[in-house]
């Protein structure tokens, strides 16, 4: 654990399942937070747009189709579907805006303002080579062209003195220099040991682009770190989507008619609207992050410390190592560039439930990354998919009935599938059974790459940990990945295709404040050096909180140093408490060796401070009295019809276990019971899956 001043426990959300017009609804107490009684927590994916509504003690989900050409329309849609007409509520949102503006370069036209002979760092960046065997490697274009790079007189040193002094007529000028932009991002060398510099320019631009509504992003604000590249980018990229971000949110504020809107941080914590407009940057892994925080709240419950999160939804998959906490990361990407700032470290795969099969042209069967997505989706929507997804081979293998897609309300057919799966099976010369299970084998194979990336290629036993699946899709391939790894479970939490718009409603307020120092261990004044650098960032991080509404004395803090032996490239996050021992103890862990007799440098201290995350219910089901009713139905097994009893989630108690093969539907995901592996339920409510040591009497048995 990080060195804090006061523990607190992690809220979550737990339930108490009832039926409504096929849908369950979830009930339970919870303390009522301050202000509007209702909060609506909003996840947009790529598919479905996931809302999550906590209202007087009691939760209501929905799942309503994503709209890609407009994130709010299916926002707003599905708010006016929960909400009264007019009813007071504080809107909490996963969003994907910053990230698909990115992806599809649909930012501002930034003017990037630094040092003269700097201006072209962002296309030098390191000399990693994008692809390795490629004679000529190919880097997407900096966001910013070489004619908006604006190079100023003015130089720091690396400890902060000036070696060059700014020049007051340049500064003057620049204001006319920038206006045409559609934003502004302001990276001066060294800034990290001495803003005044980066302020001077920053004080010199203001009122000319307040005037006009252009944003401006300051990198020792943002990110008071060393590394000019990463800095850089991280500033140039926060610039890019700040347009974008306050025009979405703006919108979203007033149409929505929410009394507040906070934002999911790709650190896992909320956000005020006011700072994601201009720290637009912290939401590039926004809805990923919910789940996370979601997925590690709930294997708690269920007793589970040592997890791995698994988040397969319609277009991709995110997997996530939680030894007992969520790890963060600097060394994060999107697109080719750079984000240095805090982000909980996220490993995605482009294979999700619309993920598109296709023979390639050496008859091989690939599956992904290319997606059907919302617009059109899978074949089995009847929207107009042509292509076969895993979706598809899950509906036409039995694994996905018609009933169990959003509670009977989906809309899927079978039969849709039959004539683009039979033409993918004569392209492989197979049955369109087979052509199906190849499809799901397929995308398992991408999948558990992913989570051996995350595990065992850091030092991590698969049989020490946990599978957390969720998502549209998780239910559907936990068991199979589970026995891929060899992890000890799978654990599907209640509501598991809603769980990243859960974690966003239980993710607590945080503020994280970092600054570069660059301090050997051996110095004897190290430590009296870190003390008031410390001090200060604290403070900081607590002002934040404050400004948003937070009780002083009701925050957690947290203190971290980035560490490294002295003359490498990179470092490992570590408590401060101890932190050279500490250092050591990672090293050892994440690469197989320790040298303590070497020096040790502390390069960037980090404060993060936590304010309560809001209360959310917890069920109370009662143990089970007998066995859970189940209906008969059929799958697809080596191309065999085979018997697979359905039963629905919500009428599953503690006690009850479930022996495969058989489906466990639920309004949000189905769960796949294989043979050889049977189901229980955990008081919490949590599904247990695990492989069969001995054979269970019956496909659905009573304990």
């Amino acid at each position: 654990m990080p060195s804090s001043e006061r523990g607190e426990g992690m809220s979550g959300t737990t339930t108490d399942e009832s039926t409504a017009g096929g849908r369950p609804a979830l009930t339970g107490e919870a303390t009522a937070p301050e202000g509007p009684t209702a909060v609506l927590a909003v996840d947009t994916g790529g598919t479905f747009t996931d809302l999550v509504l906590l209202r007087d003690g009691r939760v209501r989900t929905l799942k309503v189709p994503s709209t890609p050409d407009d994130p709010a329309r299916a926002i707003l849609e599905g708010a006016g579907r929960l909400l009264a007409p007019g009813e007071s509520f504080t809107l909490l949102h996963g969003s994907t805006v910053a990230t698909n503006a990115l992806l599809e370069r649909k930012g501002a036209r930034v003017v990037l303002v630094t040092n003269q002979g700097f201006e072209d760092v962002l296309e030098i960046g390191r000399q990693n080579r994008p692809q390795l065997y490629a004679l000529v490697g190919h880097r997407p274009p900096p966001l910013v062209p070489r004619v908006d790079r604006i190079g100023i007189a003015g130089r720091l040193e690396p400890d902060g003195r000036e070696l060059a002094p700014l020049d007051p007529a340049e500064l003057e000028g620049l204001p006319a220099r920038v206006r045409d932009a559609g934003a502004v991002a302001v990276t001066l060398l060294h800034s990290y040991a001495d803003p005044t510099h980066e302020e001077a320019v920053a004080e010199a631009l203001t009122d000319a682009l307040g005037a006009d509504g252009i944003p401006l992003s300051v990198s020792s604000r943002i990110l008071p770190e060393y590394r000019e590249y990463e800095r850089t980018s991280t500033t140039v990229v926060n610039a890019y989507v700040a347009p974008v971000m306050s025009r979405y949110l703006g919108r979203l504020a007033r149409e929505s008619g929410a009394g507040r809107v906070a934002v999911m941080g790709s650190g896992g914590g909320m956000l005020s609207v006011d700072r994601a407009v201009r720290e637009p940057v912290h939401t590039v892994l926004s809805g990923p992050a919910g789940g996370v925080v979601g997925a590690l709240a709930w294997a708690r419950r269920a007793g589970a410390e040592h997890i791995v999160t698994f988040d397969m939804g319609g277009t991709s998959t995110d997997v996530s190592l939680c030894p007992g906490r969520a790890l963060h990361t600097r060394e994060f990407h999107i697109d080719g560039h750079p984000v240095a700032v805090p982000v909980i470290d996220i490993h995605t795969v482009g294979a999700g439930g619309g993920s598109l099969a296709r023979v390639d042209a050496g008859g091989a069967l690939r599956v992904g990354p290319e997606s059907a997505g919302a617009d059109p989706g899978p074949v089995a929507y009847g929207r107009g998919g042509t292509g076969v997804t895993v979706t598809d081979a899950h509906v036409w293998l039995g694994r996905l009935p018609e009933e169990g897609f959003l509670g009977g309300e989906g809309g899927i057919g079978r039969e849709r599938v039959r004539e683009p799966l039979a033409r993918l099976g004569a392209a492989l010369g197979a049955t369109p059974e087979a052509a199906a299970e190849g499809v799901l084998a397929v995308a398992d194979t991408a999948m558990e790459g992913a989570l051996r990336v995350i595990s065992v290629e850091r030092g991590f036993d698969p049989a020490a940990l946990a599978l957390v699946a969720f998502g549209g899709a998780g239910g559907l391939h936990a068991a199979g990945l589970a026995g891929r790894l060899g992890v000890r479970e799978a654990l599907i939490p209640p509501d598991p295709g809603l769980l990243s718009a859960w974690g966003i409603l239980a993710a607590p307020p945080t503020r994280e404040r970092s600054r570069t120092v660059l301090l050997p261990a051996s110095d004897p004044d190290t430590a009296a050096t870190l003390d008031p650098v410390f001090r200060e960032l604290v403070r900081e991080a607590m002002d934040g909180l404050a400004e948003e509404g937070a009780a002083r004395d009701s925050l957690v803090v947290e203190r971290w140093v980035d560490v490294r032996y002295r003359g490498q490239s990179f470092e490992l996050r570590v408590p401060a408490a101890g932190w050279v021992e500490a250092f050591h103890t990672a090293h050892e862990a994440r690469y197989g060796y320790a040298r303590r007799d070497a020096e040790v440098e502390a390069v960037t201290v980090r404060a993060a401070a936590t304010a309560p995350a809001l209360d959310v219910p917890a069920p109370e089901l009662p143990p089970a009295e007998g066995p859970p009713p189940a209906t008969a139905g059929t799958v697809l097994l080596g191309g065999a019809p085979t018997p697979c009893p359905r039963l629905w989630r919500r009428d599953l108690r503690p006690g009850h276990r479930v022996a495969g093969p058989a489906l466990v539907l639920d309004y949000s995901a189905t769960t796949w019971v294989p043979p050889e592996w049977t189901l229980d339920v955990h008081p919490s409510g949590v599904l247990r899956l695990r492989a069969s040591r001995e054979p269970v009497p019956g496909p659905v048995a009573a304990e």
